[in-house]
């Protein structure tokens, strides 16, 4: 792991995004981006699991956080929380106190009722989280702990998740990259192998610019559908064309508190920007 260390301190200062990590924990093992704030949350508590993850660096008092996450996961927590706290226990190697949770699941996720999510609740993208999205989540979660679906379900999510399949990606009125990569992945998870999407390819850009985009042919590029595009070239076994730039972009993105921003103009850190840019650089830098 001292490799990798090594290999992202090439191009991020991986000491001063620990130490905006780091000053943002509670005592109560949650985290929240907002240091001064005191109302920890399941989304910033995920993402700091997912750094210490990506960097390979042991989790701080992992069994606080543990407690955390446990006690987040509750009938009216909104899906993609439940989902994230059920794959952060994993992460922390509480898989048998996630799978004892994973019941509360299905009270508002029940694909073989034809339930996609009932109350769906924050996302991660788009305010209120889309049947899809919190599809992408639960699979996501339920992989992470160990658990399948039954065939009946698997194929209630295959035909469910079709449905937004968009031309040459998935999508509502026209493919978008984080809708293609949430599709894809799904759909791999459950042992499908759909064909390779050349949406990823068209939203990249090169020359002045760098990143991804959410749709091809557009400005300006984001870090979310950068991030989106680059899980998605990784799973369809493909390469960036322009990986430096790529790198480069994400690191206009970082802010001197530690964290990183999600555009190219100003804006905030936060811990799922700062996630997604050390998850990028990190593929990203294998082709430099």
């Amino acid at each position: 792991m001292g490799s990798k260390l090594r290999r992202l301190g090439r191009y991020v200062n991986v000491n001063a995004v620990l130490r905006y990590v780091e000053e943002r924990r509670h005592e109560d093992g949650g985290y929240c981006f907002v240091s001064v704030l005191s109302d920890t949350n399941v989304n910033d508590t995920y993402y700091a699991v997912k750094i210490y993850k990506l960097l390979g660096l042991e989790f701080p008092k992992p069994e606080k956080t543990i407690e955390f996450l446990a006690s987040a996961i509750q009938p009216q927590t909104a899906v993609v929380a439940i989902a994230m706290a059920l794959e952060g226990l994993a992460l922390l190697g509480a898989k048998d106190t996630a799978r004892e949770k994973t019941e509360i699941v299905f009270t508002k996720y029940n694909p073989s009722e034809g339930k996609f999510a009932v109350g769906l609740g924050g996302s991660e993208e788009f305010g209120t989280a889309t049947p899809l999205e919190a599809t992408y989540w639960v699979t996501k979660a339920f992989d992470a702990v160990g658990l399948k679906f039954n065939p009946d379900e698997r194929d209630a999510i295959r035909e469910f998740v079709m449905k937004f399949r968009n031309g040459n990606g998935y999508g509502v009125k026209q493919p978008t990259t984080t809708m293609t990569y949430q599709a894809l992945f799904t759909l791999y998870i459950l042992g499908y192998r759909p064909p390779k999407s050349p949406h990823f390819r068209n939203c990249e850009l090169c020359g002045d610019w760098g990143g991804f985009t959410e749709v091809p042919y557009s400005l300006p590029p984001y870090l979310e559908p950068t991030f989106y595009a680059t899980r998605g070239l990784e799973l369809q076994d493909e390469t960036p064309t322009c990986p430096r730039r790529h790198v480069w972009f994400i690191r206009q993105l970082w802010n001197s508190n530690g964290g990183f921003r999600r555009s190219l103009e100003l804006g905030i850190s936060n811990f799922q920007n700062t996630y997604r840019a050390l998850a990028v650089v990190d593929f990203m830098s294998r082709f430099v």
